[in-house]
């Protein structure tokens, strides 16, 4: 697919695009700069001339939808135009086989996972379908982005440069509501032709509960396979239904992800001194000019700024991404490795399919500038295999049962010492995660307003079955 979806950067080599090891990795969110430097705002003011007649008919047709930071209107029907002007319906036979691979798919992952079925709803989708559905999720993923991108550099420029340019301003807004439509159109037009299933880039991006197959690309990815299209699409569709069952039954994973994304879009910082010192000696009044306002823009390049708060979210989204495939991995295998001879190679090619710049791996470059590495994909499946053969399937699963209890980044390099300790806590240590962390949090709180007055006093009586911290807080709290 394309390397510059919803990318900042259209420049810089090969190697800097495939880099995995830091956060943007040559990518930029937007694709609105003009190498590897970064941001350009120039694209803005070229598109200032060259889009006259899409402004002036700024509220009909294909310009409408541009009040908020990304046109979706013109994202969405760009995405179309790619797909070509027919897509053929999906056949009442091939929803049957959809149906009937999902519904074998979840007998056999009952054996695998304590998670109960998850989807409500199997559906065959054709790639504009899955424009259609998932657009709702691109929105709350995009608008954080784009919305602080475009506010940033538009306040940037100096107050009384804003002042002169008056609707030229707001015409900018709406400029960079196209540009960043476009883009955004763009990847999903080459995403809705590889995607499989709905949950294919690793997240929830349909309605919820709804377990979705792309029979079309499906049959062509199923070209040059050794194994059967029947194998593949109950394959998939097993992949498919325990992403659901996993993101219906833990229903802090969904926000956990997106708001990784908002997290990391919140962070956004620029350096503005090339506008500032681009506009400083500049006669405000030729704001009004678009060409004055291009020349301003062109003068150089806006490079978004990572702050330590942006590198913890998006190694918080890649450690989630890759502890969610890994589970997934780990489950399906379980429930069809015997039953399906093939599903080891099928396993195989789709790690090598993401690994290579897949939907998922392109996805997330262009999107947030995050690689979601195969090795943490590897060493997460390792960990949660581990898991499952010495501790079971209810340990394992228990896991999920609050953010907490999940390994992180550290675990997924030394997974021992977290498999030592959910082994060391027993059962009951995740029978009810939420009252243990609630009655720790009181003990402790419990024991520094007793510290706060001064006083030695008795030990507070036993709550719950839990036992408040010890009485000198400088012990500590003990934890299983």
């Amino acid at each position: 697919m394309s390397d510059f979806g919803f990318g900042f950067s259209q420049g810089g080599d090969d190697d800097d695009r495939g880099r995995g090891d830091k956060p943007g990795g040559g990518n930029d969110p937007f694709g609105l700069g003009g190498g590897a430097a970064g941001f350009d705002p120039a694209a803005l003011g070229q598109m200032l001339t060259s889009l006259g007649q899409m402004l002036s008919g700024m509220g009909q047709g294909v310009a409408g939808g541009g009040s908020g930071p990304v046109n979706y209107d013109v994202a969405k029907q760009l995405a179309r135009q790619q797909l070509g002007k027919t897509v053929e319906p999906v056949s009442s036979g091939t929803a049957a086989a959809v149906a009937d691979a999902a519904h074998l798919a979840e007998l056999w992952l009952d054996d695998a996972t304590t998670f109960p079925a998850g989807a409500t709803t199997t559906v065959a989708w054709t790639a504009n379908d899955w424009i259609e559905k998932t657009l709702p999720t691109w929105q709350r993923l995009c608008d954080p982005v784009a919305q602080q991108i475009s506010g940033m550099w538009t306040a940037g420029l100096p107050e009384e440069a804003r002042e002169m340019a008056g609707p030229m301003m707001g015409m900018l807004g709406q400029m960079g509501g196209l540009a960043f439509g476009s883009q955004l159109g763009q990847a999903l037009g080459q995403l809705a032709k590889e995607v499989l299933t709905g949950t294919d880039i690793g997240l929830p991006l349909g309605p919820a509960g709804t377990a979705a197959l792309l029979p079309t690309a499906i049959s062509e990815f199923s070209e040059g396979l050794e194994q059967p299209e029947s194998e593949i699409m109950v394959f998939l569709a097993a992949r498919e239904v325990a992403h659901q069952r996993l993101f219906v039954h833990v229903p802090w994973l969904r926000q956990q992800l997106l708001g990784a994304v908002e997290d990391y879009a919140r962070g956004i910082t620029m350096d503005f001194s090339a506008l500032e010192e681009a506009a400083r000696d500049l006669d405000p009044s030729a704001l009004t000019d678009p060409s004055k306002l291009e020349e301003i823009l062109s003068q150089g390049s806006f490079e978004p700024q990572t702050t330590p708060e942006q590198k913890q979210a998006l190694d918080r989204l890649e450690t989630l991404l890759a502890l969610i495939e890994g589970w997934v991995q780990v489950v399906v295998g379980a429930a069809v490795g015997e039953r399906l001879p093939g599903a080891g190679a099928l396993a195989e090619t789709l790690r090598r399919r993401r690994a290579t710049g897949g939907p998922a791996e392109q996805t997330f470059a262009t999107l947030v500038g995050l690689e979601l590495r195969p090795r943490k994909l590897r060493e997460a499946a390792t960990l949660w295999q581990r898991l499952t053969d010495d501790a079971g399937l209810a340990a394992r699963d228990g896991v999920w049962a609050h953010p907490d209890l999940l390994p992180d980044a550290a675990d997924l390099d030394a997974p021992a010492g977290f498999i030592d300790s959910v082994i060391g806590g027993g059962a009951g240590a995740f029978d009810d995660p939420l009252a243990q962390l609630a009655a720790t949090e009181a003990a402790e709180r419990e024991q520094a307003g007793k510290g706060g007055k001064g006083e030695k006093q008795d030990p507070p009586a036993e709550q719950g079955g839990e036992e408040s911290g010890p009485e000198n807080p400088e012990q500590g709290s003990s934890k299983d």
